[in-house]
This record gives C-alpha cells, structure tokens and sequence, in this order.
C-alpha cells in the first residue's frame, strides 16, 4: 500500500480535514477517505505515516461491528469490493481506496465532541492541577495525573476548524442541542466507551480518554459517526506500563511528539508552521505504533 497525503477520487469533495478527505454519494451517503497525513501540536505534518489511514479506517470498522445492536452507526462498508459494487465509478481507484476508505450513511453532524474521560490527564489534567475544576466544574480533591476517574466523566468540548477544542459544560451541551439531545449524546457515548474500554482493556490497552461525534440521519435517529475509538481520537495507555501520578507515554504518535518536543527545545522549531522536516526514523517509528495499536486492538495482524 502506497503511503497517501491527499486524495483525487472522481466524486464530489465536500470536506477536508487535517486527515480525512469527505466525498458525496448522491444524496444519503459519503465516503471517508483517510489519508496516512499527520497532525502534531495543530500542525500538519509535509510527511506522510505509512498504513496510518488504514489503521485509523480498519480500527473504526472493527468497533462498528462490535458495536452493532448496541448503538446505531453511520457504516455501511469499510471493504474496497463492496464499496465499487455500490459506487462503481470507484473501479479505476481501488487501490486509492482499498483500506482506507469507508462508505457511510450521510447525516446532520452535531457540533459537539462527545469526550469521555476514564482518566484525568491532557487538558483536563492541565485545568484540574490548576483549578480543581474540569470546564469550570469541581471535581475530587486530591486527583494524581493520569489517575482513574470513577466514575467516568462526560467531558463535552465545541469543535474547533483550528486550534484546541474548548472544554464546555453539560449545560452549555443542552443550550446548543437541546436537553433532550444532549441527555441522548451523553447516554450514548458513555455506553460506547464502557463496552470499547472493557474490551480494549483485555487487549492489553487503556482507552484514558476518546471523543465521539455522532448525528441525525435521514431517518431522524441519532447514530454515531466519523472514527470510533483509534489512536488519533483517544489517548491509548498500555496496561502492563500504567504508572498513575505522571504523564503516561501515549500509544501513537509519542515517538513524533518527542522529536517535536526536541525541535522546540534546541530551538529550531518555534511550534507554528511549517514544521520541521521529519527523519526517516520517526516516520517508521510512529507508523510502527500505529500499526501495533491496531494489533493490541483488534489482536491481528492489519491486512489490506
């Protein structure tokens, strides 16, 4: 599989993001394609990581599976051959697609990130050290960095085109949505993350924290969308090196986040773009964590 960095199918584009290439299938349904781009302190990266976009696809289709009877979800296919029977334009870009792209029921996307958090660490860390509060709500006195919340926590945040997300209160949820909609956002994706932590946890992985979306389909229902439980939208801890009380290497991007991190000290790089260009060694380091988060996952081996 050749690594991609942007993609040219013969369908309609109708978003783009810092991964994900979004294309129009007719009026009802889209096609997620996601590239091997790479993103680091909100900023993309010239270099592209092998086998990530199939990663990030194959992981995502792996949950839906799981999660069928449990929540509604947008998929309808994460396989190249069933996507070309449904959109045979598609024939000629196989290898475009093989891997990385899912077909998916088109729906209205609720601007909220459905964040459940199962550990205090990033921004929530950063507020709580701080303040002892998450989104200006109190929490538990005498919380250590990356220490167990019980129970979970619904962490909303408003999505943000550039730049951080901003952590936002239940309230402010329902004041953007509606009481009745933020009660089924919250509901929904704390039944998601239990089963996927549950099941992850047996795979040797800790899901600290991950962020859902979801939205209103055709049909009116609500179903969960976009990724589901990847590297890119959770913070993935290995069981066997959890130590609470300090910040825990992360399961994808942690060997690009060093070399940054070493950039910026020695001061060549000053955090804004363009980035520094990427070693080799770096490159095959994060696509080789990628690709063990997909084994520790799903326990195989990623074949496209």
């Amino acid at each position: 599989m050749n690594a991609m960095l942007a993609s040219d199918l013969p369908l309609p584009r109708i978003g783009r993001g810092k991964v994900r290439d979004i294309y129009a299938v007719g009026e009802d349904r889209v096609l997620l394609l996601t590239t091997d781009r790479i993103s680091a302190f909100d900023v993309v990266m010239a270099e592209t990581i092998p086998m990530k976009g199939a990663v990030l696809t194959q992981i995502s289709a792996w949950w839906f599976k799981r999660l069928e009877g449990v929540v509604p979800h947008h998929m309808i296919s994460a396989d190249a051959d069933a996507i070309i029977a449904e959109v045979p334009d598609l024939a000629q870009h196989r290898d475009d697609i093989v891997g990385r792209a899912m077909l998916c029921k088109r729906t209205t996307v609720f601007p909220i990130e459905c964040v459940i958090r199962g550990y205090i660490s990033g921004s929530a860390w950063k507020e709580y050290a701080e303040s002892g509060t998450l989104a200006g709500e109190e929490l538990a006195p005498g919380l250590t960095e990356s220490a167990k919340l019980d129970p979970i926590i619904f962490s909303p945040a408003t999505k943000a085109e550039t730049g951080h997300d901003e952590n936002i209160t239940i309230d402010r949820v329902r004041e953007i949505v509606g009481d009745e909609v933020g009660h089924k956002l919250e509901q929904m994706a704390r039944t998601v993350y239990t089963l996927g932590e549950k099941i992850a946890r047996e795979q040797g992985i800790i899901i600290a924290d991950t962020k859902f979306e979801f939205g209103r389909a055709g049909d009116d229902r609500i179903i969960l969308i976009d990724e589901v439980m990847t590297p890119d939208s959770s913070r993935f801890w290995a069981v066997d090196a959890y130590k609470p009380g300090q910040p825990q290497p992360s399961f994808d991007k942690q060997p690009l986040r060093d070399y940054l991190d070493a950039e910026r000290k020695a001061g060549r790089w000053n955090g804004d773009a363009p980035p520094p260009p990427l070693p080799q060694s770096v490159v095959d380091a994060t696509s080789k964590r990628y690709l063990e988060a997909y084994r520790r996952v799903t326990g195989s081996e990623l074949k496209v």
